[in-house]
């Protein structure tokens, strides 16, 4: 498997079925962030391919679709840099237990540092959402039920991006704005969605 010293191993130079395998298997990572990374990925990718059929539709068509591909260049880094990010989490448990005090330190800084990873997939996956849920209301009819798709997605990798967010700030105890900024993201995602059902329920999906 190609690696990067920075950010881990390269998971979306696998075919997906390798991926899908490496999740599923005895290991602790890919898991969860690296899986709402490339979830998200596909949101954008979509978005994307709407953008371009729209071209007809909306002035900024290929701005948006280059938006979006820059996006999915973002988050797919942090598909890997999750990996790395859990690995440290891991270390740090494996520390020596001599010093009680040391080691939860330790193990406080690496879970708070691990949290920077899904809370920057939740704010890529929120302003893909965003576009996309444009692209359903004021885009090419035609792709109506890809933006759609591409929207659902992204408010799904957002919302699991900010759970691990929750989950490794408070396993840290150390929160400093960043509980907040998830729970501003997942709200962003959800008017999203919400957005699109209205779009969805005027047919031509």
């Amino acid at each position: 498997m190609a690696t990067r010293p920075d950010s881990g191993p390269d998971y979306l130079e696998q075919p997906l079925g390798r991926f899908l395998d490496l999740v599923a298997s005895r290991e602790p990572a890919p898991g969860g962030g690296a899986s709402a990374a490339v979830t998200v990925a596909l949101a954008a990718a979509l978005t994307a391919m709407a953008a371009r059929f729209s071209t007809g539709h909306l002035a900024d068509a290929d701005e948006l679709a280059g938006r979006a591909d820059g996006l999915r260049g973002e988050v797919v880094v942090l598909a890997r840099a999750d990996a790395a990010a859990y690995g440290r989490v891991l270390d740090a448990y494996r520390t020596s237990r001599d010093d009680k005090e040391a080691r939860r330190r330790e193990i406080w800084e690496a879970l708070t540092e691990a949290a920077d990873v899904p809370l920057s997939i939740a704010g890529i996956g929120a302003e893909v959402a965003g576009i996309a849920a444009r692209l359903a209301e004021e885009g090419n009819p035609n792709l109506r039920g890809d933006a759609i798709t591409a929207a659902v997605l992204a408010g799904a990798g957002v919302r699991a991006a900010a759970t691990l967010v929750e989950i490794n700030i408070s396993a840290g105890g150390a929160d400093d704005g960043r509980l907040s900024r998830a729970a501003e993201l997942r709200a962003t995602a959800a008017a999203a969605q919400a957005a699109v059902d209205g779009a969805g329920a005027r047919g031509g999906v």
